[in-house]
């Protein structure tokens, strides 16, 4: 169960992003990024269950507390906030996108209409009030885990979809093909005429490339440093183990990571040779491109949007834990603030979905700023503060690893922060404005 929990945790919605960021960086280059990104977030869930012995304290909050006062309290929870909120938006996102054209293929609609219910702005808003909103307001996270399990099973359909449609979806893409309405004749014509135009760009279009590098680089980084954040989840996990050893929590979270490192690493090399440079920064869109009625595709979206709705109830917890944490310290629990922060939390989330425009825009800047300090700086510098000089020095080994692996933190944001503004500036500048 504690395996299944972490894994969720891990799971985002970051596994859409992957096949696009394996066309930005080439197979090989991913593969380098993927495994040093698992095991440094390995390594960093060493440091915290090592802070957290010590001191005997099973909250990320907490041991900021520990170190630094209020303001390593503070700092904290501001990052978990962040996170998560950031998380939260993503899943929304896919929720906005993806929903319509669930319906519309479900109503057979083939052109877009203006109704209601094929609207992704009043979907999301009414996917939260009726399913995300009551289960926010469950007052232990304990029974949402079987939840978990479910999230994990829709994810691992959305793998073998994937795998499976490797070998369905032709090379290169029939060009008419691309927005074809469904209609049978015009299939078979473009399927005719295919060669003529494949022929002189297939072998170009249809090659993997092993190792890439373009201004859309920037992006993959922080996408994939996104991609196995579980650090607040870790501690609560731990605490509810039978009988919770430092030993035991480092296996769980060393089975869930590899796991994940598995789930991801096939569903990006799948994704990507199916579309080659042609995959979009959100995968599932891609394919319905090829063909909008797509049965299993559909199965697929629906399953992926189960998994994300049930997922943000979970995320919404420690950012609700964390909100407390800095406002209502030592209060009583009352249902009143409980109810009203989940709503709170969720109305802003809305409106960050409904008017942010770009799903990349999203999982880039947050990827940049609060990941790389829940994975590398804060768990390496609360571990120099909390682990007492007489055990470590501050010259021992340990410490010095813990102060280069946040350093390491601290130049991924900056490298990461860069690159997405220089890419922003030169972007508003090229296209007038509306990158």
């Amino acid at each position: 169960m504690s395996v299944f929990n972490l894994s969720n945790a891990i799971m985002g919605s970051g596994i859409l992003g992957l096949a696009y960021a394996m066309a930005n960086t080439g197979i090989i280059l991913f593969l380098f990024l993927l495994t040093a990104v698992a095991l440094l977030s390995s390594y960093s869930i060493h440091l915290l269950l090592k802070s957290s012995g010590i001191v005997g304290i099973r909250a990320y909050e907490q041991l900021g507390y520990r170190a630094f006062g209020t303001p390593g309290k503070l700092v904290a929870a501001l990052a978990i906030t962040l996170q998560n909120i950031g998380a939260m938006s993503s899943y929304l996102y896919i929720i906005k996108s993806e929903l319509p054209l669930v319906i519309q293929t479900f109503l057979n609609l083939e052109a877009q209409t203006s109704d209601w219910y094929v609207n992704g702005n009043y979907l999301v808003i009414l996917v939260s009030v009726t399913i995300i909103l009551p289960l926010a307001l469950m007052r232990q996270l304990g029974y949402l885990g079987y939840s978990s399990g479910f999230s994990l099973s829709c994810m691992v359909f959305f793998l073998v979809a994937v795998i499976y449609k490797k070998f369905q979806v032709p090379c290169p893409l029939p060009s008419t093909l691309a927005n074809a309405t469904g209609n049978f004749s015009l299939t078979q014509f473009s399927r005719e005429e295919t060669p003529l135009r494949g022929e002189a760009g297939a072998p170009a279009v249809c090659t993997p490339s092993y190792f890439t590098l373009n201004i859309q680089t920037a992006y993959t980084i922080p996408i994939m440093a996104f991609a196995f954040v579980c650090h607040p989840e870790v501690l609560p996990i731990y605490t509810e183990l039978k009988d919770p050893s430092k030993k035991k929590m480092q296996r769980i979270s060393n089975l869930s990571i590899t796991v994940m490192y598995l789930m991801y690493f096939l569903a990006a090399l799948f994704g990507y040779l199916t579309f080659y440079d042609g995959v979009e920064s959100e995968l599932l869109h891609t394919y319905s491109k090829v063909d909008p009625f797509d049965v299993l595709i559909l199965c697929v979206r629906v399953a992926v949007l189960m998994a994300v709705t049930l997922t943000v109830p979970i995320v919404l917890f420690p950012v609700r834990r964390a909100i407390q944490q800095m406002l209502f310290q030592g209060q009583e629990f009352s249902w009143l603030r409980h109810v009203l922060i989940a709503a709170g939390l969720l109305t802003c989330i809305n409106l960050l979905v409904i008017f942010a425009p770009n799903i990349l825009g999203i999982f880039g800047i947050i990827g940049a700023t609060s990941a790389p300090c829940l994975i590398f700086i804060f768990p390496a510098v609360f571990y120099f503060r909390i682990v007492p000089t007489e055990k470590e020095p501050a010259r021992s080994t340990p410490k010095i690893l813990a102060l280069c692996f946040a350093a390491l933190g601290l130049l991924m944001m900056t490298m990461s922060l860069s690159f997405i503004i220089i890419d922003w500036v030169s972007g508003t500048s090229r296209h007038g404005g509306n990158h």
